[in-house]
């Protein structure tokens, strides 16, 4: 297994190298730049600011340096935020994010596993329907609008949770949040794990273990649930990605301290050096992610190995 995992960094280093040529060389295409305000700056000043950066130097050669330094760990400076560097600003905001992810990852997917297993057992009977139908609602609606819709709803009308910011240990600021992060997150794995179930809950074994008169309960537990997971362990990984790259909208419309606040700002401003970090950092994320997401599934299924 461990042999395994260093052949998939390895062979994910050369998807990681592409993906940081064309994030790096489309930033630079695009119309505008960090020193593009509503004030010019004198040609002297901003002639000094390119040199500083080197985006006084072809484009191949600020490629060159720019990989140069991210090969030593070195992620450049932000040329938005002058006292920062970009890992300093993705350490500040990453924590946040990691928990306001994670949190929504947790709660979405134990709700979508009850939910998927309640519906395949009272298959084609009303709480099949209905939650089927709430389902539906969480991954038609998007994030920005299913945010805004429980903003105006329990952060102003009814005043239960506050409609934004962030306040230190106060957990009532998350719940907003963390529902608009897991609802589309839940309906997904609510639909894969109804289907998982009603096909486990058809083979001939949970057939078997009902003849001889085991108790739905005890058949889940013991026969069902484990194989009906594999579906649902393979999108795990995408669903974690879907989540933590979904969260930079969520923590702006509720202006949460996290990587989205300044990802966003730097995206709108051109600051190079922190979105190309940001979007390296999220790389990194997904990459371990679904590495730990192949060997839980290996631990799930044991036909599975990975030799």
């Amino acid at each position: 297994m461990f042999g395994y995992a260093i052949r998939r960094v390895l062979s994910a280093l050369p998807v990681v190298l592409i993906a940081v040529t064309a994030c790096f060389f489309i930033l630079r295409l695009a119309p505008g730049g960090p020193f593009d305000g509503e004030r010019a700056l004198p040609p002297e000043t901003l002639a000094n600011l390119r040199a500083h950066y080197n985006l006084d130097l072809p484009l191949i050669q600020q490629y060159g340096i720019y990989v140069g330094r991210l090969l030593q760990g070195d992620f450049g400076p932000s040329m938005v935020y002058n006292d920062f560097t970009v890992a300093q600003m993705l350490w500040i905001g990453l924590p946040f994010t990691l928990m306001l992810g994670f949190t929504a990852f947790v709660v979405g997917t134990v709700a979508g596993l009850v939910a998927g297993s309640l519906s395949a057992v009272n298959q084609n009977k009303l709480p099949d329907y209905v939650l089927v139908m709430l389902v539906m609602v969480g991954l038609v609606v998007p994030n920005f609008l299913m945010a805004s819709i429980l903003q105006l709803v329990f952060g102003v009308y009814l005043d239960w949770f506050p409609a934004g910011g962030w306040k230190p240990g106060s957990l009532q600021h998350l719940v907003l949040p963390v529902i608009v992060l897991a609802l589309p997150h839940a309906g997904r794995t609510a639909r894969l794990m109804r289907g998982s179930m009603i096909e486990v809950l058809g083979t001939n074994y949970v057939r078997t273990a009902r003849s001889k008169g085991l108790g739905t309960r005890l058949i889940l537990a013991r026969h069902a649930i484990k194989p009906a997971l594999l579906p649902v362990v393979s999108y795990l990984g995408p669903g974690l990605s879907y989540l933590l790259t979904g969260s930079l909208v969520v923590e702006q419309v509720f202006a949460l301290p996290g990587i989205g606040k300044y990802f966003i700002s730097a995206a709108l401003n051109r600051d190079y050096g922190l979105v190309l970090g940001t979007t390296i950092l999220y790389m990194l994320i997904i990459l371990a992610v679904n590495l730990l997401v192949d060997i839980l599934y290996a631990w799930l299924d044991p036909k599975v190995r990975y030799d």
